[in-house]
């Protein structure tokens, strides 16, 4: 397939074809084409048409790899209608093209605002208390061998990575011990995918965006996620479970989510990994991915610790 997007930042003849004819409008009509900012994963590009705006998502460089789009749209499909997620007008479930009404008076989540976290976190819960359900699931310690497995036997750029990587997976009992249960989960509930919308009597929603990975798993990996991408410390950590559990976190789904914590950096380590031998560099996020694995194994094995001690006073 032909590039679909270049240096110069202009959306190229394959996506295109795909607006036009899945709007059922000419070229010409298709104008005021702006590059938005590029994501990790993929490049939108907002554009204007018989005077609605709405933006294209064209997949970046490896997400083929990456993403099963089949699943994506059966997110889509699923999560229609309840007034979660973006507007869709167009997802293809094998190439990855996704078309959606643009949001006016819209931003993303500022993860140092108090306020913003906890709006978002209350949101989060509601979502998943509605338990929706598909028919994949994001494995993380599968995917985190999947990930290792597109480096084609080269090795880690840490010297210590199989040590950590046995530390994380060895996280896996307490895990599973401590899984109450499994809905549809976002996986990728960072600050940039919550989106605060504005009505026009000046009260805002939140959207939660971009749901390329979601898929049934243990709503509290998403606790996770948004921490790690935040790039949170501890006391930070802390503050966003308290969020989540306004009437309090007990301690066993306190250290789980440490858990979840060492795993996903590992992963999302893995994935920078992937991406960094494609030649695109993430720089101090993809450092401070595999500090949360290293870091994140002790303090769950330090709180595991402290609750086996409690449990035999």
């Amino acid at each position: 397939m032909e590039k679909i997007f270049g240096d110069s930042n202009q959306l190229m003849p394959d996506a295109i074809t795909v607006i036009t004819r899945e709007l059922g409008v000419s070229r010409e009509e298709v104008t005021d084409i702006t590059a938005l900012k590029r994501g990790m994963t993929n490049r939108s590009f907002r554009f204007s048409c018989r005077g609605k705006k709405y933006i294209i998502r064209v997949p970046g460089e490896g997400t083929g790899k990456l993403i099963n789009r089949a699943q994506e749209a059966a997110v889509y499909h699923t999560i229609a209608e309840k007034n979660i997620g973006d507007d869709i007008v167009y997802i293809d479930p094998r190439e990855g093209y996704k078309i959606t009404l643009f949001l006016e008076r819209a931003r993303v989540c500022n993860p140092n605002n108090a306020d913003d976290v906890e709006k978002c976190m209350k949101r989060l819960r509601e979502f998943h208390e509605l338990g929706l359900k598909v028919d994949h699931e994001f494995n993380i310690f599968r995917q985190i061998d999947f990930y290792e497995s597109l480096w084609n036997g080269a090795p880690s750029a840490y010297k210590d990575y199989e040590e950590v990587k046995e530390r994380v997976f060895s996280l896996q009992p307490y895990i599973n011990a401590h899984i109450d249960r499994k809905v549809l989960a976002h996986i990728d509930a960072v600050p940039d995918n919550f989106l605060f919308v504005g009505n026009e009597a000046g009260e805002e929603e939140i959207r939660l965006i971009d749901w390329e990975y979601a898929g049934m798993q243990d709503p509290h990996v998403d606790i996770a996620m948004f921490c790690i991408y935040a790039l949170y410390d501890r006391e930070q950590v802390d503050r966003l479970i308290e969020a989540y559990f306004p009437e309090g976190c007990p301690a066993e789904i306190h250290t789980k989510i440490y858990c979840y914590i060492a795993a996903c950096g590992l992963l999302w380590s893995n994935w920078c990994e992937y991406k960094r031998k494609l030649g695109i560099e993430f720089g101090e996020y993809a450092l401070r991915q595999y500090d949360y694995a290293r870091e994140y194994c002790r303090l769950a094995q330090e709180e595991q610790k402290e609750q086996e001690g409690a449990d035999h006073v």
